[in-house]
C-alpha cells in the first residue's frame, strides 16, 4: 500500500464513531518504545550500535569548543554536560522571561550562542544543532519528562492542545485520530504510535540521520496535505510543549531509535 493510499485509510479509520477514544488515561500512556520491534529497540539499547550516539559524540567536541566574537564554549560556563544539564531537558520547552514565550531546547541553544558567545545562530537541523541538542537531552536519559509543569505555560500549553485536535490538511486529519484514536494499528507498514517525544532528537531510520520533534511533526503535516509550519514557528513550540507535558512521568529515552 502506497503512502498516500494508508493515509487515507488512516482518514476513513479516525472517522469511525467505534474508535474515537479520545485523549489517552496518563496512566496507559507509552513511550514509542514499547511499539517497536525487537531489531530497533536492540539498536537503541545499545550504544555501541545506535547511530543517534554518533551525534552525542559530535556535541561533546563541540561543548568545549570555543566560538563566536566572545571566544567561549559551552563549558566555559556549564562545565561538564554530564553534571549541568542532567534533567535539563526533561523540562523543555522551557518558558522565557526575557521573551514571555516557551522556547525548545534547539532555541534556548541558540539563544545562549547570540547572547553568551556572540556567535551566530545554527540552522534548524543543522549537524551541530542536532549534535549539541543530543548531548544536551541525552544527559536526561531515564529522568521523567516534567515539561509543562511551569504555571506561565499554561495557555502555550492549552494551545498546543488546540492544535493536535484541530483537523488540518486536504485529508482533514488531527493529530489525535491517529495518536489517540488509532494507536496500535499500522500506517504504510509501520506501527502508529501514541506520538510520545521522550527520545527527541531522535534517529530515524527513514531518515537515515538524527532528527528533531519539529521535524516529524512537519512531516505528519505534509503528510496529510496541510502546510507545514515554519521551523521555529510558534504553533510548533506550542505542539512540542503539549506532547512533552502529555508525556509527563515517561523517562527521557535520547538518542532513540525509530523506523
Amino acid at each position: 500500500m502506497s503512502f498516500w493510499r494508508a493515509i487515507s485509510a488512516a482518514a476513513l479509520l479516525a472517522t469511525a464513531p467505534a474508535l474515537l477514544a479520545g485523549e489517552i488515561r496518563l496512566d496507559a500512556r507509552r513511550s514509542g518504545y514499547s511499539f517497536m520491534g525487537p531489531d530497533t529497540r536492540a539498536m537503541q539499547d545499545d550504544d555501541s550500535s545506535n547511530p543517534g550516539m554518533l551525534f552525542v559524540l559530535d556535541g561533546e567536541a563541540l561543548w568545549t569548543k570555543r566560538t563566536g566574537s566572545a571566544d567561549k564554549a559551552c563549558a566555559d560556563c556549564h562545565g561538564d554536560a554530564r553534571g549541568s544539564m542532567k534533567g535539563l531537558a526533561a523540562r523543555y520547552p522551557a518558558f522565557d522571561k526575557a521573551l514571555a514565550r516557551p522556547v525548545t531546547l534547539d532555541q534556548r541553544i541558540n539563544l545562549c550562542r547570540s547572547n553568551h558567545q556572540q556567535a551566530p545562530p545554527l540552522p534548524y537541523e543543522s549537524r551541530d544543532l542536532l549534535a549539541l541538542s543530543a548531548l544536551v537531552a541525552h544527559q536526561s536519559r531515564g529522568v521523567a519528562i516534567t515539561a509543562g509543569d511551569d504555571p506561565q505555560l499554561k495557555p502555550f500549553v492549552e494551545q498546543g492542545r488546540d492544535l493536535f485536535m484541530q483537523r488540518e490538511g486536504q485529508l482533514n486529519l488531527a493529530c489525535t485520530n491517529c495518536h489517540d484514536d488509532n494507536f496500535n494499528n499500522r500506517l504504510a507498514g509501520a506501527p502508529i504510535t501514541q506520538g510520545q517525544p521522550t527520545g527527541y532528537p531522535l534517529y530515524r531510520l527513514e531518515w537515515q540521520t538524527l532528527g528533531s520533534l519539529e521535524r516529524r511533526l512537519r512531516s505528519c503535516m505534509t503528510g496529510v496535505r496541510a502546510q507545514a509550519y515554519d521551523f521555529g514557528a510558534p504553533e510548533l513550540v506550542a505542539l512540542e510543549l503539549y506532547l512533552m507535558s502529555r508525556a509527563h512521568g515517561l523517562p527521557m529515552e535520547t538518542p532513540a531509535v525509530r523506523p
